[in-house]
């Protein structure tokens, strides 16, 4: 790797932190050559404007997510779907190392942005390339029988990224270990359901 591309991998490294910590939009140009000890104009060289820089760091961000969430996924094999839903879903909690009731992608999501806006794209399409890989897994649970034959595998996945989203909004209102708890007891239950099983009385659902 040359010197170019060696400082502009620890360029994307420093973004990405700062967009886990403040948002993919508070990235500027500026603030992130303060942050790395460059010229605005050194730093603009390699991306040009604002837009390439988020694109850049998203992009880098989807590299992360596999190291982090899928690879150690993987590792496990098929043979245990459950225990692999389950790896994915403990490494997608913590997976960019600054859990704050927040999610880089989430967070810039703009619902009002224009439809062609090419961030916005891109993080659809980062978004949807997970929710696909999460419907393959439960797929791959009810070919080994580990799941109910008529289970509906698209809204097994729209319930999975349900329990996603609202642990991040309990972490902001009650805390890291209110959401974890019901995050998985919310998990639990959603197995338990899969399998056709029965939910214990009592249980909170």
């Amino acid at each position: 790797m040359n010197k170019g591309k060696v400082t502009k991998e620890l360029i994307l490294q420093r973004a990405f932190q700062l967009a886990s910590e403040n948002g993919l939009e508070s990235l500027t140009i500026g603030e992130l050559a303060k942050q790395c000890g460059m010229s605005k104009s050194g730093l603009f060289a390699h991306f040009n404007a604002k837009l390439n820089l988020q694109l850049s760091v998203l992009a880098y961000a989807n590299d992360v997510f596999a190291e982090r969430v899928i690879a150690p996924a993987r590792e496990l094999g098929d043979s245990n779907i459950e225990r692999k839903i389950r790896g994915l879903l403990d490494a997608w909690m913590t997976w960019n190392h600054s859990f704050q009731g927040s999610c880089m992608f989430l967070d810039a999501w703009n619902d009002a942005a224009p439809e062609d806006c090419p961030l916005q794209l891109a993080l659809r399409q980062s978004i949807d390339t997970w929710l696909n890989y999460l419907q393959i897994q439960v797929i791959k649970g009810k070919e080994n029988h580990e799941f109910m034959a008529d289970l509906d595998t698209q809204q097994a996945t729209f319930d999975l990224y349900g329990q996603y989203l609202s642990a991040h909004v309990f972490y902001s209102i009650k805390g890291e270990q209110a959401s974890q708890r019901l995050f998985w007891q919310g998990i639990d239950n959603l197995f338990t359901r899969w399998k056709g099983e029965s939910i214990p009385l009592g249980t909170k659902i």
